[in-house]
């Protein structure tokens, strides 16, 4: 898989992103949950951000990004690897290039959020070095949220 940089608004990325928010819907019954859809520019460079598509063959398979939260977290956002791609170490691969990219900007920390009913995202997490943190931000009162936070060496 090729991974590079684009911005979270290209056709290909919000047809992952659309892709991954249907999916969300269907998993949780119809309910949106509380992250919401972010705004392009929060994975722009100046703003300590960036958005990855991977693909295969030219075929978009596979997205993440990270934006800033503070000072010295970053944030993932909007990981996803289509169904027919899973199971080949995919999204191993996109949070190893996000992880980089936080690196790159500066961060000491990334944290994330996930559903409770997303067995394998939660499987990934906590194989990465991922530890469970108190829900934060928009997922504080969601009793579907679980989040996570690294420190970056």
């Amino acid at each position: 898989m090729e991974l590079r940089r684009e911005r979270f608004d290209s056709d290909a990325a919000r047809a992952l992103a659309d892709a991954l928010e249907a999916e969300l819907l269907a998993t949780y019954d119809g309910d949106p949950g509380s992250g919401g859809l972010p705004a392009a520019s929060i994975f722009e460079r100046p703003k300590g951000g960036a958005f990855l598509v991977g693909r295969i063959d030219g075929q978009a398979v596979a997205c993440g990004g990270i934006a800033r939260y503070d000072e010295a977290t970053a944030e993932i956002r909007r990981m996803y690897v289509v169904p027919e791609a899973r199971g080949h170490g995919l999204s191993r691969r996109v949070l190893v290039a996000l992880e980089d990219e936080a690196r790159a900007l500066g961060y000491s920390f990334v944290r994330l959020e996930t559903g409770n009913l997303q067995a394998a995202a939660i499987g990934l997490y906590v194989s990465a070095g991922f530890g469970p943190i108190p829900r934060y931000g928009p997922f504080a009162n969601d009793p579907k949220s679980v989040c996570f936070e690294k420190r970056l060496t």
